[in-house]
C-alpha cells in the first residue's frame, strides 16, 4: 500500500500554459484545494502554519474551515467526512505537537483505508535538524502510518506535490497522505502557472491489471460449489461497487456476511445478508465459514478479528480473494484463485460468467443458526423486560425511530460491537467506526466530520462513557460550528470490553476498569448543547424521539446494565467454529 517517496515521478499531465502570476506557497496550496473540490477543512492553527492560515483568511467564502479543539479531533473529523462523503478529508495542523497529535488518526486511517490529505506546518528550512522550537521529524515519524508523505522546502514544489497527494490518497486502495511544508515555503513567492490535478504517476500503479484467466477460474469454482459463501468488506464501498456486488450475489444466490467496515453495502434486511463476521459477529457466519466449500472474499483483508485462529480457518474451502491491493492476497489466508483488481471492474466480469442459482438449502442453514442465536442471545438483549436497560434495546428503539436511514458513528468497546451487530442500515456509507486500530475517542469528532460530509442525513454517535471522555472537548467544535449531531452515551460505569475479558479470562479480577464520569448532561450544557440522562426504560423511546426531533445537537445519556457481556464471542486463540453463545 505504501508508495515509496523516491518512486514518485513527474505528473504525466502537465499544467496548461497560463499567464505567470506571483503568489505565495500558501496561496498556491489553497488554490489547489479549491481545484480538487475541497469544501471543508478541519484544523488547528499554530506558529509554523500561520502563513497558510493568514492566506486562508481571504478564502473564507470558498473554503469552510472547522476549528477543532485538538488535532486528534481534527483528523478523526476528517476521517468521518471522508467516510460519509466519499471524498478526501483535509486536515491542517502546525508543527511539533500539532503534527504528532495527528499520528493516532493517521494510523487509524491507514489501516482502515481512509483517504486523507494532512497539511502540517514546519519550521524554516534552514532550521531543520537544529531542534528548533516546535520542530519534530514528522516525515520519519509518520512514514509507517501514511500511504505517502513528503516535505516541501520550496514553494515551487507545492502545486505538483499537492496534486500527487490527492491522487495517491484517493486512488487504488485509499489512505492518508501527509505533506509537511516549511514556513519559508509557505511565505515564498514564486511564478505560479496554475494547478492541474494529477492523472498518473510514474512507477505507481494504483490498480493492478485484471487477469481474465483468474476471473474464469473463479467462476468455475463458484459454478461447481454446493456451499459457496461470500465475505465482503469495505472494499465494496470504497470502490463504489455496491450495485455490482448486489447484482453478483443475487444472480449467484450466495449468502453473504460482512466485516464491520463493510456494513451497509447492501441493506441489513437483504435476504442474502446473513450477518456480521468476527469475534462478536453472528453465530451462523462464523460457524459456517468452516463448512463452506468455496469462500469468496471481496474487498476484505482477513483480519485476525475475522479469522480467529488461522490454522483452523476455512481449511476445507477453496478460497477466491478479490482485492485491489495485491499485498493483501495470500497475506493471511492463502487463496486458491487470486483476483486482483478494483471490484467495481472485476465483479461485473465475474457476474457474467457465474450461473444463476438459488442455494436454498444452504441459505436456510444460516437461518437455522440465526434462530439459535436469537433464542440464546438476541431476544433477551433486545427485549430484557426488567432490570437495567441493555445496550441492545437502545439500538433496537433507535432503529424503530430512524427506520435504518441514519448514519451511525460508533466509538470502540462493547457499545461498538452492539451497535454494529444491531443497527439497521438501509444505505451505504452509513456505518462509521474505527475498525483496524480500535481507537477510543474516535466517535465524537468522527460524527462531526460525518455530518459535514452528509449534511442532509441524520448522524447519531453511539459512544461509551470511557471513549467519550477521551475527546469530549470536541463538544466545543459542535458549539462553534453549529453542526447538528445526536450523541448517545451508553454508560455502564466500566471500561466494558476490558471488563468483559477480565470477567471471562481473568477470574473477574477487575483491574482499573471501574471508571467514574462527570455529569455528562451538565458538561454538554456548558457547551450550549441540550441533553438529558435516563435510567428507566419507560422513558427510552420518548427520549430517543425527543433527541432526534430536537433542533440542533443533543446528548442523551442512557444508564445501561453495569455487567453485561457481548455475545456471541470467539475467544482469542480459538477458531471461528468455537464461537460461544454465552
Amino acid at each position: 500500500m505504501e508508495v515509496a517517496q523516491q518512486e514518485i515521478g513527474a505528473v504525466a499531465v502537465q499544467p496548461a500554459t497560463v499567464p505567470v502570476t506571483q503568489v505565495s506557497g500558501s496561496v498556491a496550496l489553497l488554490e489547489a484545494l479549491i481545484v480538487e473540490g475541497v469544501d471543508t477543512i478541519f484544523g488547528y492553527p499554530g506558529g509554523a502554519i500561520m502563513p497558510i492560515y493568514d492566506a486562508l483568511y481571504d478564502y473564507k467564502e470558498k473554503l469552510n474551515h472547522i476549528l477543532v479543539r485538538h488535532e486528534q479531533g481534527g483528523i478523526h473529523a476528517g476521517q468521518g467526512y471522508a467516510r460519509t462523503s466519499g471524498k478526501v478529508g483535509v486536515v491542517f495542523a502546525t508543527s511539533g505537537p500539532g503534527a504528532t497529535n495527528l499520528v493516532t488518526g493517521l494510523a487509524d486511517a491507514q489501516i482502515d483505508s481512509t483517504p486523507l490529505v494532512c497539511i502540517t506546518g514546519q519550521v524554516f528550512a534552514h532550521l531543520l535538524g537544529t531542534d528548533a522550537f516546535q520542530e519534530t521529524d514528522v516525515i520519519n515519524i509518520t512514514t509507517p502510518v501514511t500511504k505517502w508523505n513528503y516535505q516541501v522546502t520550496d514553494a515551487n514544489e507545492i502545486p505538483e506535490v499537492i496534486a500527487k497527494a490527492f491522487y495517491i490518497a484517493k486512488s487504488g486502495r485509499p489512505g492518508p497522505v501527509l505533506i509537511d511544508i516549511t514556513k519559508n515555503a509557505q511565505i515564498q513567492k514564486f511564478d505560479y502557472q496554475g494547478y492541474t490535478p494529477c492523472k498518473h504517476i510514474r512507477s505507481y500503479r494504483p490498480k493492478p491489471i485484471v487477469r481474465s484467466q483468474y476471473i474464469q477460474q473463479a467462476a468455475e469454482l463458484i459454478n461447481q460449489a454446493k456451499k459457496p459463501f461470500v465475505l465482503w468488506g469495505q472494499g465494496v464501498i470504497l470502490g463504489s461497487a455496491e450495485q455490482e456486488f448486489k447484482t453478483f450475489i443475487e444472480k449467484s444466490g450466495i449468502p453473504a456476511a460482512w466485516t464491520i467496515l463493510g456494513a451497509g453495502a447492501i441493506p441489513t434486511d437483504h435476504e442474502l445478508n446473513v450477518g456480521m463476521l468476527g469475534m462478536h459477529g453472528n453465530y451462523g457466519p462464523n460457524v459456517l465459514t468452516n463448512e463452506c466449500d468455496v469462500l469468496i472474499a471481496i474487498g476484505m483483508r482477513f483480519d485476525d478479528r475475522v479469522t480467529g485462529r488461522l490454522d483452523k480457518y476455512a481449511k476445507q474451502a477453496k478460497v477466491i480473494h478479490l482485492d485491489i491491493d495485491p499485498a493483501e492476497i495470500d497475506k493471511n489466508v492463502v487463496s486458491t484463485v487470486p483476483v486482483w483488481g478494483d471490484c467495481k471492474e472485476t465483479l461485473p466480469l465475474l457476474t457474467q460468467l457465474v450461473e444463476a442459482k438459488q442455494h436454498t438449502e444452504w441459505v436456510n442453514k444460516f437461518k437455522e443458526f440465526a434462530d439459535k442465536e436469537i433464542e440464546a442471545v438476541i431476544f433477551d438483549e433486545l427485549n430484557p423486560g426488567d432490570g437495567e436497560m441493555t445496550m441492545g434495546e437502545v439500538i433496537k428503539h433507535l432503529n424503530d425511530l430512524t427506520g435504518g436511514e441514519a448514519i451511525i458513528v460508533s466509538d470502540v468497546g462493547q457499545h461498538q460491537m452492539v451497535a454494529c451487530r444491531y443497527a439497521r442500515l438501509n444505505n451505504t456509507r452509513s456505518n462509521v467506526t474505527s475498525g483496524g486500530l480500535g481507537t477510543m475517542g474516535f466517535a465524537l469528532p468522527a460524527a462531526i466530520g460525518a455530518k459535514f460530509g452528509a449534511q442532509d442525513r441524520d448522524v447519531v454517535a453511539i459512544i461509551g462513557d470511557g471513549g467519550f471522555q477521551m475527546t469530549l472537548q470536541e463538544l466545543g467544535t459542535i458549539m462553534q460550528s453549529g453542526i447538528n449531531v445526536k450523541i448517545i452515551i451508553l454508560n455502564n460505569r466500566f471500561l466494558g470490553m476490558v471488563r468483559q475479558w477480565q470477567e471471562l479470562f481473568n477470574e473477574r479480577r477487575y483491574s482499573f476498569v471501574d471508571i467514574q464520569s462527570p455529569d455528562f448532561v451538565t458538561v454538554a450544557k456548558g457547551y450550549g448543547i441540550a441533553g438529558k440522562s435516563i435510567d428507566d426504560r419507560a422513558n427510552l423511546s420518548s427520549s430517543l424521539k425527543e433527541m432526534l426531533e430536537h433542533n440542533g445537537s443533543y446528548l442523551l445519556e442512557v444508564m445501561v446494565r453495569k455487567e453485561n457481556n457481548v455475545f456471541p464471542m470467539v475467544p482469542q486463540g480459538c477458531s471461528v467454529a468455537e464461537i460461544r453463545l454465552k
